[in-house]
């Protein structure tokens, strides 16, 4: 019985956190906090910031955004257009951004 309560709150646990995460919005901001985690001579000028909880990339082009929690959580999957855009997660961990061929570990 102990197992199955046990089993029952991890589920609960996760499914709780799996709808926190569907809740994640990218909104556009002019603010860009700190230096960049990437060079943008290097990666197409693509620049990538981690702070306070939030993820921000400030790019000169369109492009296709993934998000995962350090566990391969996908946290989210968005086309971005150019200018500078925030995804404010709120919580601390490492996540895993994707943008074409380049990808950054972002510690919050």
């Amino acid at each position: 019985m102990k197992r199955w309560l046990a089993i029952l709150t991890v589920v609960i646990g996760l499914a709780m956190s799996n709808l926190a995460v569907a809740q994640l919005q990218w909104r556009e901001t002019r603010d860009v906090p700190g230096r960049s985690l990437t060079d943008p001579r290097v990666t197409d000028g693509i620049e990538i910031y981690g702070s306070n909880g939030t993820i921000t990339i400030r790019t000169t082009r369109r492009i296709q955004v993934r998000v995962f929690t350090i566990l391969g959580q996908n946290v989210s999957t968005v086309t971005l257009n150019p200018g500078t855009s925030e995804l404010r997660i709120g919580s601390r961990g490492i996540f895993i951004v994707k943008i074409g061929n380049l990808t950054q570990k972002v510690a919050l």
